[in-house]
């Protein structure tokens, strides 16, 4: 993940493994408590998700499940 700092917001961008110009970013707005997904098609934000703190750890959960080999319920 690409990351920088901007007027103090901190960003990432990963990019789309199969469509070219495709990305999401991840904003941080801890002011109000939130992070914000946006995806990208080269400078235009198509669309935007944004996620409490426990919403984030919710999809981190979720990501984390979908890692797992088929049958591991570890996580799920």
């Amino acid at each position: 993940m690409d990351g920088t700092v901007d007027r103090g917001v901190r960003t990432g961008v990963v990019r789309d493994a199969d469509r070219l110009g495709r990305a999401l970013r991840v904003t941080t707005h801890p002011e109000a408590g939130r992070v914000v997904l946006s995806t990208w098609q080269d400078t235009t934000c198509v669309s935007t998700v944004r996620l409490d703190r426990a919403e984030v750890v919710e999809l981190l959960t979720a990501l984390g499940a979908a890692l797992l080999p088929p049958g591991d319920q570890a996580l799920r």
